[in-house]
């Protein structure tokens, strides 16, 4: 059998219900991620620019979007497994430019903007407290990178009870491989794998069918 086969007998792939009240996260566009002076980074040009045209659609319709970045305390640096095994988390240091949302994205000042430790933008956080009080259904993440914090971030949502889509041209990785290797399993396990286009259709769908 060949892989769609396989992973169609064991019944993965199918399609996420979408609800009527999205929200946005965009997990770690921060200049640590985005601009390439830093050993951190990758290249995310476009991608946050299909990120800020759906931020900017959202956000016109009322809808939450939440932005994450990573940043630590330095006395934090020498106790935290994950940065005995990726040593380059540890320039992520609170107050630097590095853990700063890049402005590439649109974001503004009534964003809220969550500070994590790790991977998943929901672990030690309150991502889920402002997700629930804005009474989100369905959650669109983008972000950087693919393999890793977007990855986590979306296996958390669902398991938090999220419909989950995941725009591809909206994430950012160092490599290609492990971005598609991602974005493939994500779509077979945990989301809808689309684009920033069917995403922005969608959001105008809800807002032509508003009464």
């Amino acid at each position: 059998m060949s892989q769609e086969q396989i992973y169609e007998a064991a019944g993965f792939g199918g399609s996420v219900p979408r609800g009527t009240r999205p929200g946005v996260v965009v997990v770690d566009f921060s200049y640590g991620f985005t601009d390439t002076r830093y050993p951190t980074a990758s290249d995310a040009a476009t991608q946050m620019a299909a990120t800020k045209r759906i931020c900017d659609l959202a956000r016109s319709q009322g809808c939450p979007v939440i932005f994450t970045t990573i940043a630590y305390h330095p006395g934090e640096l020498d106790y935290l497994p994950w940065l005995k095994k990726s040593a380059g988390m540890k320039a992520l240091l609170e107050g630097s430019r590095l853990v700063e949302i890049d402005a590439a994205t649109g974001i503004r000042p009534e964003d809220a903007v969550v500070v994590k430790k790790g991977a998943s933008s929901f672990f030690g956080s309150t991502l889920d407290a402002l997700l629930t009080g804005a009474g989100v259904d369905t959650l669109i993440v983008t972000g950087a990178t693919t393999s890793g914090c977007v990855r986590a971030t979306v296996v958390d949502a669902v398991q938090s009870g999220y419909n989950v889509l995941v725009p591809a041209d909206c994430c950012a990785d160092r490599a290609a491989a492990p971005h598609e290797a991602s974005l493939y399993d994500l779509g077979q396990k945990y989301a809808d794998v689309t684009d920033s286009s069917d995403i922005l259709r969608w959001l105008e769908s809800l807002s032509a069918a508003a009464p």
